[in-house]
């Protein structure tokens, strides 16, 4: 079988983070994280790293490349890993990045949705170590994220989808059922 790219995909606080690292861990997969398309490009421009500048570099990369900009820029990295082994992508999140993928990689790109309900992820949210988010701000991202960046369509799409409302091990065992069936 083919080398295989694994997209992990879903709403802040699906367990998209957790996911990806097992899966690293258990497999020994590299991940290409697509956000480091705009760190790069704040550490280029000798800018400091904060919120207001990465939204403006990957405005303007969206601006320039379209919404698929980020899958566009780490294709080539993607492509360098992808000679010798799977390749795990976290962050993509728009259609039009699963598009890109989708058409460079076809049916060796596979799609692993993990879904939990508002009330557990806003549960995670608030005590997630890094960038916690409120109710009301968790709503507001999802928000912004189903419009502006068509997220939903990548969840939509999935080939896999991992109902994550229980336990980080119930999750790593349906993990481990869809690795079983990659490798």
């Amino acid at each position: 079988m083919s080398n295989i790219i694994l997209a992990i995909v879903g709403l802040a606080g699906a367990g998209k983070t957790e996911s990806t690292e097992y899966l690293m861990k258990k497999t020994g997969w590299p991940k290409v994280y697509f956000g480091q398309v705009v760190m790069d490009e704040v550490a280029t421009r000798n800018l400091p790293v904060n919120e207001a500048n990465e939204r403006m570099v990957r405005e303007e990369l969206r601006a320039k490349h379209g919404m698929a900009s980020m899958a566009i820029l780490s294709i080539p990295k993607i492509k360098e890993l992808y000679k010798t082994t799977n390749v795990i992508l976290e962050s993509l999140y728009s259609w039009e990045e699963y598009l890109a993928i989708k058409e460079e990689f076809a049916e060796n790109f596979k799609v692993v949705a993990i879904y939990s309900s508002l009330p557990t992820r806003v549960e995670r949210m608030k005590i997630r170590p890094v960038r916690p988010l409120t109710e009301a701000d968790l709503i507001s991202r999802d928000k912004s994220q189903i419009e502006n960046l068509h997220q939903a369509g990548p969840i939509a799409r999935a080939d896999w989808t991992i109902i994550n409302e229980g336990s980080k091990e119930g999750l790593y065992k349906n993990l481990d059922e869809i690795i079983g069936k990659l490798t």
